[in-house]
């Protein structure tokens, strides 16, 4: 099969899955009611509950979500051929992906904005809350963490280009956050202005690159901004510069899809791979390695964590949720695109060329360098030079990175608060307070090294496995929720399953692999089973309690009764 072919019948499948799958989860299995009461009104603050137009709300829930996770992912799962990356990102994202999103956005939005932990507590029990925030806490802080190494990297190494791009936009953004917010200005004037000046940024960052200081001390800067990010009202700085950067990306997918179309090159990948050298098993780790771009519980987090706090209407959810997961797939897609056909294109034997680049089991540093010239040679093809296509995909790679990293900080600062709460110190909740605290653990595993390596690359193995439990987590948490409604369960109960086989079975695995390295001090894979360890058994615990939830409802034919804090209109009982 053609790669173009291929691109159109996946284009085919979002269309159908959000005309019609997505319009019978909100009418039919969740009941959205556009007259119903949000909790960007009934909790408004102004800090963290904004009602938001739903555009401005997308493009930041779409930015929020779209880090660096479905650009790597896919980059390095093509190892086992563009098929089985192909079918995951899009299938993986249509059926599962959008589903997880979609519905944790609805449950905090009918829980009063809370998080999908609290959520737990509700719907679980209370010793489940606890056990799912501690996962969230270590799930966070370790990919923000990455996220602080991996920025830097490429801000003092060959991606200076960016550094100025990026740091305009930031100016741009809170310009305009005030003068939408505080001066009542139109938004559409200022956001067609904010894009230009972002891409004559891109231009000015491309002539002269900003080279400034090493990787240590980009970290020490980016854990400021996201403290400060993570602090002030979310209008005045989040919601403008994800805006923004929605902007942007959506010219980058448009000119890079354009330009492949136009290309139409062949896959140079094979379709599957099964034994790649280097690389463990195609089941389960295919599905761990795509987390981002087909199924990721960060999102979740986003869902029940920000956005839940700024929709303006039930029924924006739909488009949100659901919508903006079929963004980020097409980001995924993308990846898969330019990994396995676009790098290798300009190649007299494109076959021998991509099995040079992937003859062993790539590194999340080579994947990325793979994304960023394979998307360029597609927007190549459409006049542009190289360099300057090159010098656009960084700015792209490092914004949403940079998105990522300060919309999970502020994620995080919930985190430690709803912590403090369940361990009675609520010293924890204050806002400055617990943003240190978050900014204190992100930087825990940027900078404490084992080895000679940050924590966070020795830990970076854990990462897939943990995001697909924190999925797995939140399915499990929707399922129970409309268990106790009466409402039909498979729709989420199916891809719960499937992701609590697939991440235990990683989980499993890892540890087996990491055992035998097991020395009895503060080696990395001695870290690594004990983490893992730790995670397994956390795991396990939630499943165990939800059972027991389970079987309480069943038993009694009622509602827990701690779910007080779901609002329970009459077509939704």
């Amino acid at each position: 099969m053609s790669a173009a072919v291929a691109t159109l019948l996946a284009f085919l499948v979002y269309g159908l899955g959000f005309r019609f799958y997505s319009r019978h989860l909100s009418s039919r299995v969740f009941g959205l009611d556009a007259s119903r009461v949000t909790p960007a009104h009934s909790c408004r603050d102004d800090v963290d509950y904004v009602p938001t137009n739903r555009f401005v709300l997308f493009g930041h829930h779409w930015a929020s979500i779209t880090g660096l996770a479905p650009m790597l992912g896919p980059a390095v799962a093509v190892i086992w051929g563009w098929g089985p990356a192909m079918l995951w990102v899009v299938l993986g994202a249509v059926l599962v992906g959008c589903v997880h999103d979609f519905s944790a956005l609805v449950v905090s939005m009918r829980a009063r904005g809370q998080s999908v932990g609290k959520v737990a507590e509700g719907v679980i029990g209370p010793r489940a809350k606890l056990l799912f925030l501690l996962i969230i806490f270590f799930g966070i802080a370790l990919a923000m963490g990455v996220f602080t190494i991996a920025i830097a990297g490429l801000f003092a190494g060959k991606y200076a280009s960016a550094v100025l791009p990026s740091g305009g936009l930031m100016i741009v953004a809170a310009i305009i956050g005030w003068l939408v917010y505080k001066k009542g200005v139109k938004l559409l004037p200022l956001a067609l202005a904010g894009f230009v000046i972002q891409l004559v940024l891109v231009w000015v960052g491309h002539q002269w690159p900003l080279h400034w200081g090493d990787a240590g001390g980009w970290k020490v800067t980016l854990l400021a901004y996201a403290l400060a990010a993570s602090i002030l009202p979310v209008w005045s700085l989040l919601q403008p510069r994800d805006f923004l950067n929605s902007l942007v990306l959506y010219l980058g997918l448009g000119l890079a899809y354009v330009g492949f179309f136009v290309a139409s090159p062949e896959f140079a990948a094979p379709m599957v791979n099964e034994h790649p050298t280097g690389a463990p098993s195609i089941f389960p780790f295919v599905f761990t390695t795509i987390a981002c771009g087909a199924a990721s519980g960060f999102h979740g987090l986003v869902s029940s964590g920000t956005t839940s706090k700024q929709i303006n209407k039930e029924t924006d959810a739909r488009f949100i949720g659901y919508g903006a997961m079929v963004g980020e797939s097409l980001l995924g897609l993308l990846a898969v695109l330019a990994t396995a056909a676009g790098i290798s294109m300009a190649a007299d034997n494109p076959s021998a060329a991509w099995g040079k680049a992937y003859g062993h089991h790539v590194n999340t540093g080579t994947a990325l360098e793979n994304f960023i010239d394979g998307t360029a040679r597609f927007i190549q093809q459409l006049g542009f030079d190289h360099d300057l296509a090159m010098a656009f995909i960084a700015v792209l790679v490092v914004s949403f990175a940079l998105t990522t990293l300060d919309s999970a900080t502020r994620l995080l600062r919930y985190n430690v608060a709803e912590i403090g709460e369940a361990v009675r110190l609520p010293i924890l909740s204050g806002r400055v307070t617990a943003s240190v605290i978050a900014v204190i653990a992100i930087a825990f595993f940027a900078f404490y090294e084992i080895g000679g390596e940050p924590m966070g690359r020795v830990l970076w193995q854990l990462f897939g496995t943990t995001n697909q439990l924190l999925a797995a987590l939140t399915l499990l948490t929707v399922t129970l929720y409309l268990k106790q409604r009466g409402k039909n369960p498979l729709f989420t109960g199916v891809p719960m399953l499937f992701m609590l086989v697939t991440a235990f079975t990683a989980m499993v695995a890892n540890l087996g692999k990491f055992s035998g390295q097991w020395t009895f001090d503060d080696s990395a894979d001695t870290i690594l089973f004990t983490v893992g360890a730790v995670l397994l058994v956390l795991a396990i615990w939630v499943v165990v309690e939800a059972l027991l939830a389970t079987r309480r409802t069943l038993a009694s034919g009622t509602v827990n009764p701690s779910m007080s804090v779901f609002p329970e209109p009459s077509d939704d009982a």
